[in-house]
């Protein structure tokens, strides 16, 4: 299951063949992997991908998943991260994008993640903009900067979930326990529609379809997660706002 897809791979450079040299053996040792619906992430061309977030190693995850779609995955991540010794190099070698929340610069993460697409990349984003603190795992309110980059780019948005990560590593309650009897099961579902909101954002502008969009996009991560984990999702907390990226 989850065997790669047949089609021409997208260069990636050294530091994504170094990334994949350090990911593949370390997602193969933490638990058994399942990767599905490999075929649903375009074979070229732009494409973002909004993610549940379950587990810190859920990145480690994603990354794979797409490379083995035979893309490179694109991450908006934490600006802290490039000040790591090394890894900084290697995020910026496979040109990761950095997101500096709560200051002037956050807006530049989004353009950055426009000028990706522009040259054809798969961005991937986590709406939440952090790890889940719902106790069951589920997706909690997100926030609008996925929204905002799905209204005004033409490209496809997929659903993607992760289950299993939470189960290896959970972070609030500082357990790390890889075992190969815990599956790790990554999928990712068909595109979700939005040349309805589009159209709309002519109309209205932007500002008013982020609540419904950003909706839209959960909506579809919170089925295919209550697919993948074989029992139905709850519904979302009554009132919960998105926030801005």
């Amino acid at each position: 299951m989850g065997e790669p897809v047949a089609r021409a791979r997208e260069r990636g450079g050294p530091a994504v063949a170094l990334a994949a040299v350090v990911f593949y053996p370390l997602t193969w040792l933490l638990a058994k992997r399942r990767m599905e619906g490999l075929e649903n992430i375009p074979a070229s061309g732009p494409a973002m991908l909004v993610c549940n977030h379950v587990s810190y190693l859920d990145p480690v995850y994603t990354a794979v998943f797409v490379h083995r779609a035979r893309r490179v995955p694109r991450f908006l991540a934490k600006a802290s991260l490039w000040d790591v010794p090394l890894f900084g190099r290697v995020l910026t070698g496979s040109r990761q994008i950095p997101v500096s929340r709560g200051s002037a610069d956050a807006g530049t993460s989004l353009e950055a993640a426009r000028t990706s697409f522009a040259d054809d990349g798969v961005v991937v984003i986590y709406p939440e903009g952090t790890i889940t603190r719902d106790e069951a795992g589920w997706p909690m309110a997100a926030r609008s900067g996925a929204a905002r980059l799905a209204l005004d780019s033409d490209v496809p948005v997929i659903p993607v979930v992760h289950w299993g990560t939470l189960s290896v590593y959970d972070h609030y309650k500082k357990r790390f326990r890889p075992s190969r009897r815990t599956t790790i099961t990554v999928k990712a579902g068909p595109p979700i529609p939005m040349d309805d909101l589009r159209a709309r954002v002519a109309e209205r502008g932007p500002r008013p379809l982020l609540r419904e969009t950003t909706d839209r996009m959960m909506t579809a991560v919170r089925e295919l997660l209550s697919e993948v984990r074989g029992e139905p999702a709850p519904e979302p907390t009554r009132g919960a706002r998105s926030q801005d990226r």
